[in-house]
């Protein structure tokens, strides 16, 4: 946990076409408000970022209905992906945490094509459940946020939806360390 006046959130995100970073970093703004935040990809997070913060949120594409895989990223950068690699993304970040209680919270988002809102699967919901087996506590519901088509561009408003979700994960932080912490 922090040992600032302020409390402290890592922002871990996956991002092959850009889409999920920038709504990662829509997210570090609206917990920037009262938090102090760092934002990096799977690829540059270890264990040593997570261990002294309140609040992780961890956020990636959704591939076939869930978390990206090896294959389905190898597909994106054939589809012209310039971001991410093949070998790591946020399933394998989370699967790499260490096992057991972890005392930072967890909060889950995704970016999802918006033609097909409908359809069942979440990066999001995967992260939720894979992150709850790996010893974190769910801060909130995991949050999807839409893009036009694969490569994007996010659809009007998401960026200020997804400022909105960090103020409100900010307050969630600020109302559970005034009643005891985590």
């Amino acid at each position: 946990m922090s040992t600032g006046d302020a409390p402290t959130a890592l922002v871990v995100y996956e991002s092959m076409f850009g889409n999920t970073a920038e709504v990662g970093r829509a997210v570090a703004d609206g917990l920037e408000d009262t938090m102090t935040v760092t934002v990096r990809s799977v690829q540059d997070t270890t264990d040593d970022a997570v261990a002294d913060v309140d609040l992780v949120v961890a956020g990636g594409p959704t591939h076939a209905f869930s978390m990206s895989r090896s294959s389905t990223r190898s597909q994106a950068h054939t589809q012209g992906a310039p971001g991410g690699r093949d070998d790591v993304g946020l399933r394998e970040w989370l699967e790499a945490r260490h096992a057991g209680p972890h005392s930072p919270w967890l909060a889950t988002f995704d970016t999802k094509v918006a033609k097909v809102r409908r359809l069942p699967g979440s990066a999001a919901k995967g992260a939720a459940r894979l992150g709850h087996k790996r010893g974190f506590d769910a801060m909130a519901s995991p949050e999807s946020f839409y893009v036009a088509d694969t490569p994007g561009p996010l659809v009007e408003g998401e960026i200020e939806r997804a400022r909105a979700w960090g103020r409100e994960l900010a307050g969630l932080v600020e109302a559970r360390a005034g009643v005891g912490g985590h």
